[in-house]
């Protein structure tokens, strides 16, 4: 997360916007200082949430992409991996998330916003003459809180208590909106989330301990190997995989707007950073319980052999997703396709609290040296 996404919950009305993004008529050094902190905060966070969640990944791709006779299960992975390559095992393609998270993040929230204001304006409106109107007009009755309502608490930690947004009223979309603006979302940021996905699965089962070893030395080493062997394309290997697996932000993001109207309903004393928290969670849960078995697949993918005598990875087998998906079927059953799950599941909680309250105490602590400084 960066300081970049400040600017996505700025007015959408061209019309009524102004100079005062954030702040409302601050000096711009003091929206560049609140931008400059959650740039740094975004940083802090996504090392703690890599931290905490790198591993359970670690052991979930493994999972995911061994025969079942490799591993008997998560705990055995662990031991295995620990035994043969010593912690250090676990964080293996940890570089490539911690580094592509930052912009990841800001396109997914930014495009996230776009897209619910256009769904809004053109499908969704009751004066929309979009053709798609009378197919969706029966699901309207379902509302939510507004996309702007939700865009604010997303990003909370970033607006210093001192400093309130002001936007006009907007008519609140309804949460199947929120689902397709989520999958429209997820589309947009896999073209930058695949090619970085493809380099850490690749690190990530590479089991020997020196990297002498190895095919790849790192990151660096692995993006410019497979460049050299199949260019861009070798690079974005697995895209349609992709593409298919976060469709399935249609659930987290439509979950995420009906808990947030659930808890702020039955509890409405709790603190905006507690119902973002467990809406948050809840609704990762419920995104990784309808998309790990298309995880599952193109993690399967992305780890094939690219095939070619100039890489030596070996001989590719699938052709794409239904190939992975029938050699899963068939080899695995219908087991295969949720194996790793515990890990998955397990980790997104404490990855994301760890990564929240990171994000928090670093805001905390710039923002008052910032104001011991300008006491001085």
């Amino acid at each position: 997360m960066s300081a970049t996404l400040n600017s996505t919950i700025t007015n959408p009305d061209t019309k009524q916007r102004s100079n005062e993004a954030i702040g409302q008529g601050q000096p711009a050094r003091s929206v560049a200082a609140k931008n400059y902190a959650g740039f740094v905060a975004g940083v802090f966070s996504g090392i703690a949430k890599l931290t905490v969640g790198h591993p359970f990944d670690t052991i979930k791709v493994r999972l995911q992409t061994t025969p079942p006779s490799q591993f008997a299960g998560p705990i055995d992975c662990l031991f295995q991996t620990i035994r043969k390559e010593g912690f250090a095992g676990l964080y293996k393609g940890a570089t490539p998330p911690l580094v592509g998270w930052m912009f990841m993040d800001s396109v997914m929230l930014g495009s996230l916003t776009f897209y619910r204001r256009i769904l809004q304006e053109r499908v969704f409106d009751p004066s929309s003459t979009s053709p798609l109107r009378p197919f969706l007009a029966p699901l309207t009755s379902l509302k939510a809180p507004t996309a702007e309502k939700i865009q604010q608490e997303l990003l909370q930690p970033l607006i210093s208590s001192e400093s309130k947004l002001t936007h006009p009223t907007q008519k609140a979309l309804p949460i199947i909106g929120h689902g397709f603006a989520g999958v429209l979302a997820g589309w947009t940021v896999s073209f930058i989330a695949a090619p970085v996905e493809h380099v850490k699965a690749r690190l990530q089962i590479q089991y020997a301990s020196t990297k002498s070893q190895r095919l790849y030395q790192g990151p660096i080493d692995c993006v410019r190997k497979i460049h050299a062997a199949h260019g861009f394309r070798g690079l974005y290997h697995g895209l349609s995989s992709t593409l298919l697996f976060r469709t399935f932000f249609f659930f987290w993001w439509s979950s995420y707007a009906l808990f947030t109207r659930e808890l702020e309903t039955r509890f409405p004393t709790m603190p905006v950073s507690g119902v973002n928290f467990l809406a948050g969670g809840l609704s990762a849960q419920v995104f990784w319980i309808t998309s790990y078995p298309a995880d599952v697949v193109k993690q399967v993918v992305m780890t094939d052999p690219l095939g070619g005598k100039k890489l030596g990875d070996g001989e590719r087998r699938f052709r794409g997703s239904r190939e992975a998906a029938r050699w899963i079927w068939r080899e695995k059953g219908a087991r295969g396709f949720w194996r790793g799950f515990g890990p998955c599941f397990l980790r997104a909680f404490p990855a994301n609290a760890v990564a929240l309250v990171a994000f928090e105490g670093v805001m905390r602590g710039l923002e008052e040296q910032r104001d011991g400084e300008s006491e001085e």
